[in-house]
């Protein structure tokens, strides 16, 4: 269906069921508008006019919306695939103006939401600081492990809650999940803050998690290159500010804290504001706005690695979200079923 619409060219039912029927066979008028009605909802297909005018297009979401083959996207060479090489500003206009969450992913989003807080009503205090320290720990372990820490999890949980430093590993290593705990800290203490974001409580995010680790403060001021992709992030301090700050407002813009933490989670990353560790401070600040929110936490426990490297290249080289949308409520699912819970499920 999809590959039959264009964004510059509207098709009637009949134009569509007549293009379909050539590759595929026979297909119904009532099958198509069925179809169709399912694009529309989610916001990868726009109708236009109505009655016997009725006409339909892809929408300007599509290119950021519609579903990738993740194995036939990666089965061409980086010099194979075409891509978008350089920043698009034009993305903040799009993320502001297009739906980032069907509505019926926004639904699912907001029962879990509403199922995590009520779980979260029926605990005490001390269970609230105790299942905190466990999302710190299973955070900082996965959020460093995405870099290449080699800590285990439970290496890292006798770091986090006993200051036992694992043997064998390097120095950076340990002082990399130390980091996140003390970042993780810091947004607790300061979630006002993270309801009304400034680059200022990004840059200090930022150096905090990179704290000991031989990494510059601030903006950079040096290009950087990514593993992977030919995507070339922005190379002049100015603009980076700008970008910054205008990640800032897109994300102050939006009504939905899922909307939110996505474009943070997003954005970040493909800004590369800081000499590195920007996608760690994707993930914390992402955690933050939703904690400001009374959200559900994502840890990435359950993550698997590749998949979310390879979710991250898709955007930078396509601005395409469908795939980090997917692993972000996945995360979520996941979060409301293993923390911050009364009981056990069984």
């Amino acid at each position: 269906m999809l590959d039959q619409l264009r964004s510059d060219e509207l098709k009637s039912v009949t134009a569509l069921v007549k293009a379909l029927s050539s590759v595929i066979g026979p297909v119904s008028k009532i099958t198509l508008t069925r179809e169709l009605k399912q694009l529309i909802d989610n916001g990868l297909v726009e109708r236009k006019g109505g009655g016997r005018s009725t006409a339909y297009r892809l929408s300007e979401a599509h290119s950021f919306q519609r579903p990738i083959n993740i194995d036939e996207y990666f089965s061409r060479e980086i010099d194979q695939r075409a891509i978008n090489e350089n920043f698009n500003f034009d993305i903040f206009r799009k993320l502001e103006e297009n739906a980032l969450f069907t509505e019926k992913e926004l639904n699912h989003l907001t029962k879990l939401q509403n199922e995590f807080l009520i779980q979260k009503s029926k605990l005490t205090p001390i269970i609230l600081l105790k299942e905190f320290e466990r999302v710190t720990i299973e955070l900082s372990w996965k959020s460093s492990a995405i870099e290449g820490n080699t800590y285990s999890l439970l290496e890292t949980e006798a770091l986090i809650r006993d200051g036992i430093e694992a043997k064998g590993k390097k120095k950076e290593e340990t002082q990399m999940i130390l980091n996140h705990k003390e970042a993780l800290q810091f947004v607790m203490d300061n979630l006002d803050e993270l309801k009304v974001l400034k680059p200022s409580i990004i840059e200090h995010i930022h150096s905090t998690l990179i704290k000991n680790l031989g990494v510059a403060k601030n903006l950079r001021q040096t290009l950087v290159g990514i593993i992977g992709t030919n995507y070339k992030p922005l190379d002049n301090q100015f603009q980076i500010q700008e970008a910054l700050q205008e990640t800032c407002s897109l994300i102050n813009k939006l009504s939905g804290v899922f909307e939110k933490a996505l474009v943070a989670l997003l954005m970040i990353s493909y800004i590369q504001p800081f000499e590195d560790g920007n996608k760690r401070t994707s993930r914390i600040l992402a955690n933050g706005i939703l904690f400001s929110f009374n959200g559900f936490p994502l840890s990435f426990r359950s993550v698997d690695i590749s998949l979310y490297k390879k979710a991250m290249l898709i955007f930078y080289e396509a601005n395409n979200i469908f795939l980090i949308k997917q692993i972000f409520i996945e995360q979520a699912e996941f979060a409301v079923k293993n923390y911050f819970r009364s009981s056990i499920t069984k």
